[in-house]
């Protein structure tokens, strides 16, 4: 008598996997805020005050987009938060004249730009030099950085602020395309490209394997010292490109510029899936969690809440995001 082939046994019954749906999680959540926003104060849905949010967080988003990119590779960049002061401020010292605290040098205006960005890439390339070469922690490279950098801004303004600010600055952070303001599309743009590289792209996907393994990385043949260093400099032409828009929309270059933003670039990163040992999260959900806290702010702000209590949200942010995420993966933080 033929025996009859034992049945397949029953699928296992598939455990919910959060992070397959972590990078999209908020966008309920932005949809709820702009909904409660609304309620709130009717004039939160006018098309004025969304943009306005989006403007002011363009900045924020460029430094999100660089963290994002460096925590993923398995880095991360505390320095970021200074170079967007000192980027803009020393480009600017070198146009300006000596009357306005510029340097003297009275460099052509359109070489402000220019100047910025290399200063950005240079900030980058000598923090991947001293954690990559010299074999440095990145944390406390970038640490001291954060504070170098700051106090050498001091000294190039002497304590004041910059008001003479080039003409192409004030073009990019003040002036409109299409009715929406140039900040927000350079923004949204980078943002896409970034998306697409890290998406499609085999140089994007190498940060994901750098970040997940560095040994395996290199046994697959990424050359992943080289990778790390160039996103480190991207990171700070980043946040030259966020100085350059917030020089432009303010109009001035203050000795503080960029003071206490690392705080927030790290919790819209967390909230947004980003990890922090590397290797998981996406920039969609880097940037949806730059427009959350944008929203929240925004809300907050309108219903008169004090700005004390807007800044403390953001490490009670940090810590919920990380509770959250431990908890729904399994997966510890070290």
């Amino acid at each position: 008598m033929t025996q009859l082939p034992a049945p397949p046994p029953a699928p296992e019954k598939q455990r919910f996997q959060f992070a397959k749906y972590q990078d999209f999680a908020l966008v309920p959540a932005i949809v709820l805020l702009i909904i409660i926003g609304g309620v709130l104060n009717p004039r939160f849905l006018t098309i004025d005050n969304l943009l306005s949010v989006l403007q002011f967080q363009s900045e924020l988003s460029l430094l999100v987009l660089a963290q994002a990119m460096i925590l993923i590779v398995g880095k991360m960049d505390l320095s970021l938060e200074s170079t967007i002061g000192i980027a803009p401020a020393f480009a600017i010292a070198l146009v300006i004249p000596t009357v306005s605290n510029g340097l003297g040098i009275e460099l052509p205006a359109w070489t402000a730009i220019p100047m910025c960005l290399l200063v950005g890439a240079l900030i980058g390339a000598f923090n991947g030099f001293l954690i990559l070469k010299v074999g440095l922690s990145g944390f406390m490279v970038t640490l001291g950085m954060l504070t170098m950098l700051r106090g050498l801004q001091e000294a190039l303004t002497k304590g004041q602020t910059l008001f003479d600010v080039p003409q192409s600055f004030l073009y990019l952070g003040a002036t409109k395309w299409l009715e929406v303001p140039a900040a927000v599309w350079i923004f949204v743009l980078l943002f896409a490209a970034g998306i697409f590289v890290m998406s499609f792209l085999r140089q994007g996907r190498s940060l994901y394997a750098i970040g997940g393994n560095k040994e395996a990385a290199r046994a697959a043949g990424i050359r992943v010292d080289r990778v790390i260093w160039v996103v480190l400099i991207i990171g700070g032409v980043l946040a030259a490109v966020a100085g350059i828009l917030m020089t432009g929309r303010l109009g001035t270059v203050a000795v503080s510029q960029g003071a206490g933003m690392i705080f927030k670039v790290f919790a819209a990163a967390v909230i947004g899936g980003i990890s922090l040992n590397g290797g998981k999260g996406t920039l969609f959900g880097a940037l949806s969690g730059v427009l959350m806290l944008g929203l929240v702010e925004q809300i907050l702000r309108m219903q008169g809440v004090s700005g004390y209590y807007i800044n403390a949200s953001y490490g009670a942010v940090i810590i919920l995001a990380l509770v959250v995420t431990r908890f729904a993966t399994g997966q510890k933080q070290e």
